[in-house]
């Protein structure tokens, strides 16, 4: 099974990588399957590569079931 991870993304560094943010948490992944990517954009992250651009409501409905779950342990 596999987890993707909605992420913001706050900083292009390259046309291979950016800078993605969850609260207080950053870090760095890869932008090469999403060159599309752009500052402001959610993507879905797995193993460090954005693998999709997502909808921003998308995304946050997926934080928001996450966070539902996390809370039912």
């Amino acid at each position: 099974m596999c987890l993707g991870v909605p992420l913001k993304i706050v900083e292009i560094k390259d046309d291979k990588t950016a800078l993605v943010s969850m609260g207080n948490s950053k870090m760095e992944i890869s932008i090469v399957f999403t060159p599309e990517a752009k500052v402001g954009d959610y993507v879905l992250v797995h193993a460090g590569f954005a693998i999709r651009v997502l909808e921003e409501d998308h995304a946050l409905e997926i934080r928001k079931l996450v966070a539902e779950f996390e809370n039912e342990k």
